[in-house]
Formats: structure tokens, C-alpha cells, sequence
């Protein structure tokens, strides 16, 4: 394109924020006097981008607090609509957010207006029916994993497979004893990281479990010690509060955030079922998943998704790499026994582990693409089509 572009981008959390300032960042090297407007947060306003209203604003969890909020975020959304029927930019790009981008992206691809969504929504696996609104509403999906893309491939919905920024950030090696320096532990110690998810219901669940998981791998191997990684404040004091009644005698070092050192730097990682196991593939932590929900909330997953496992690392290899333990499964005893597999120094189990993280790499490898340029490139192509 010979003249610089107006491109627009909306972005409803701290995760589409950092995806975003990567993304105008690599779109300066094609056009480095574009314009940038949208929502923001402080990365892509550092990058450049114009905001129509802060970010935070739209970063609302849970149904109870959607609700609460839902007048408010219609309005904003009809903003959204609104100014960009008046810019009219070259290119609008939805990043993760689907409930608040794909309703916009939607109004404003049938005004002639080329639109991205950035990240693909977990349609691969449940509400599957939400694909014929992606297509009516994108001309091209940005997808981070390759089973997402043939999903949308057997729709026939435009989607490009990109890789994952976590793959860029993360070494195929990391390096333990830099992570160690980082957190501040003995690289001398065994460490089990023990992630017990970043919602409260998560940590109201899990911690219990976890905790009596920790116990009985204590008494098996004395030596172990324990790293706890929580989001914040708030999430340390809730599960300090459940360990107080649960294991007050069991000795943990919490972190506040550093999530990804304690991986790298522990033999083995038991965490709840998210992102974050994806995050411990990449940090070639051996994991096992663990997972627990209201009876009613687990009823209905089971009739919902449609996959054969929940875990990232399995979905990429489309086999049970990592034991994923849910609802009943979830036990001390059950969990305790399949951690102990990576922990033990039986050769057998050390040739499994091995065999586990070298697998762990060559997954890392598959995803690992410079995702920003690949992102930026994908804009390129789009506002090149006539």
C-alpha cells in the first residue's frame, strides 16, 4: 500500500495488550507512519496507539460481574462501532476478547470494513456453532496452534496459523540456574512447583488437594521442597488461609507472580488446568494436570466439550502426554502417584522424564515462529488483497 494506514485495534486485557504492542511494533517496519487507534492498555499506548477508553474497563471476569457491568460494556462496544463507521480505518483487528470484538468485528466487516480476530476462540472445543459467526463476522482468523487452524480449515473459515507469543519468550533451553537467581531459591534443592490456578474458585478448589498431594510426596521424598507461584495478593491470602487449616505444618515458599521460574527451576509442576500448562511445556516441566469444579458446573462441561483432553500439551500432540487428572480423579493419592513417576530415581522413570521434555521441545519448536512478525505480516497481506 502506497499510503500509510489506519489501522485499528481493540484489545480487552492485560494479555491482548501485550499482544498488541508486539503488533504494531512489527507493523512500523512495513509502515512507519500508520495510525493506530482503538483500546489500549499501557503497552500499546507506548507503542503508539490512540485509545478510546481505558482498557480496564472492559476487563470483566465472570458471569456475575459480566452482567453487572453489561450496560456499560454495550455502550462502549456501540462506541467502538460508532467511531470506526466514521474513521473508517484500513483494517480492524479484534484481539482475544471474543464477546466484545467479534459483535463489532461482525458490524463493521458488512460496512466494507477488512477485519482480523486475533486469537481464536476455544470454538474447537465447545459452542462449536460460534464458527459460523467468526465467519460472517472475519476475513481472517490468527490462530496460535495448528489444531486450531484445521479446525477452521474443515469450515472453510480464513485462518492463519501464526505460532505462540509464549513460544518466542521462552528459550527451548531455559536456563535453571538463572531462574533460580531470579527467584531467589537454592539451585542445590528439589522443588515441586505447585500451581493452584489464578481464579479464586480455583484456589478454592484445588489448594486442598494440592496440599495433601504435597504431603504424601514429603514423606516419600524428604528432601522436596515447595514452590507456590499465585497471581496476587489476594490469591496468596486465600490460599494461605485454606493451608493454615489444611497443612499449617507443610513448609512452602510463595511467590507472588514468577510462575514461569519456578517451573523452570523444579523437577516436576502440579498445576490446574489452563494456559499455564502450556507455559510448563515450554519450560520443559514434567506436569500433571489436576482439575475440580461444582458438580453441576462438570455435568455440563462433559455434555459441552467436544475434546479428548483439556490440557494444551496433549491437544498439541493429540496424544496423553501429561496425566490429566478431573473431578473424582483428582485425589492426593492419584496425584501423588503419578508425580512421584518424574520425581523417582529409577532409571525407567528417568528415561520416560527425558523422553517427556525432549517431546516438550520438539512441540516448542512447532510453535515457536516469531508470532508477531507472522501476525503483522498476515495484516500486510490482508490490506494488500483488492
Amino acid at each position: 500500500m502506497e499510503h500509510q494506514p489506519v489501522i485499528a485495534i481493540v484489545a480487552g486485557e492485560i494479555s491482548g495488550d501485550i499482544l498488541g504492542a508486539g503488533l504494531i511494533n512489527a507493523l512500523k517496519i512495513h509502515y512507519p507512519n500508520a495510525r493506530f487507534i482503538g483500546v489500549a492498555g499501557q503497552q500499546m499506548l507506548a507503542a503508539g496507539c490512540e485509545t478510546l477508553f481505558d482498557m480496564e474497563e472492559l476487563a470483566v471476569m465472570g458471569l456475575a460481574e459480566v452482567v453487572k457491568h453489561l450496560p456499560r460494556l454495550l455502550k462502549r462496544r456501540q462506541q467502538v462501532i460508532e467511531t470506526m463507521l466514521a474513521e473508517k480505518p484500513d483494517i480492524f483487528i479484534g484481539i482475544d476478547a471474543p464477546d466484545f470484538n467479534i459483535g463489532i468485528e461482525e458490524k463493521l466487516k458488512a460496512k466494507g470494513i477488512k477485519t482480523i480476530h486475533y486469537v481464536s476462540p476455544s470454538v474447537w472445543a465447545w459452542r462449536q456453532n460460534r464458527i459460523h459467526k467468526i465467519a460472517r463476522a472475519t476475513d481472517l482468523v490468527l490462530a496460535f496452534l495448528p489444531f486450531e487452524k484445521a479446525f477452521y480449515d474443515r469450515f472453510n473459515v480464513p485462518c492463519r496459523f501464526i505460532g505462540h507469543t509464549m513460544a518466542d519468550a521462552i528459550a527451548l533451553k531455559p536456563s535453571r540456574n538463572e531462574a533460580c537467581r531470579l527467584i531467589n531459591v537454592d539451585e542445590k534443592q528439589r522443588y515441586l512447583a505447585i500451581l493452584v490456578g489464578s481464579r479464586s474458585s480455583e484456589v478454592g478448589f484445588l489448594t486442598e488437594p494440592f496440599l495433601k498431594t504435597a504431603q504424601l510426596l514429603k514423606q516419600q521424598y524428604p528432601d522436596l521442597q515447595f514452590l507456590v507461584p499465585l497471581v496476587n495478593r489476594k490469591r496468596i491470602e486465600q490460599f494461605m488461609q485454606i493451608k493454615a487449616d489444611i497443612a499449617p505444618e507443610l513448609d512452602v515458599t510463595i511467590l507472588e507472580g514468577n510462575a514461569r521460574s519456578a517451573m523452570i527451576v523444579s523437577d516436576a509442576t502440579l498445576l490446574a488446568s489452563g494456559t499455564a500448562a502450556l507455559e510448563a511445556m515450554l519450560c520443559k516441566s514434567p506436569m500433571v494436570v489436576g482439575y475440580k469444579m461444582k458438580p453441576t458446573t462438570y455435568w455440563l462441561a462433559q455434555k459441552l466439550v467436544k475434546t479428548d483432553y483439556i490440557s494444551l500439551p496433549n491437544l498439541l500432540a493429540n496424544q496423553p502426554l501429561v496425566p490429566e487428572l478431573i473431578q473424582h480423579e483428582c485425589t492426593p493419592e492419584n496425584l501423588a502417584q503419578h508425580l512421584s513417576i518424574y520425581l523417582s530415581e529409577d532409571s525407567d522413570n528417568q528415561t520416560k522424564t527425558n523422553a517427556l521434555k525432549q517431546r516438550f521441545t520438539e512441540l516448542h519448536q512447532q510453535i515457536q515462529c516469531n508470532a508477531d512478525v507472522q501476525a503483522a505480516q498476515a495484516v500486510v497481506d490482508l490490506l494488500n488483497e483488492k
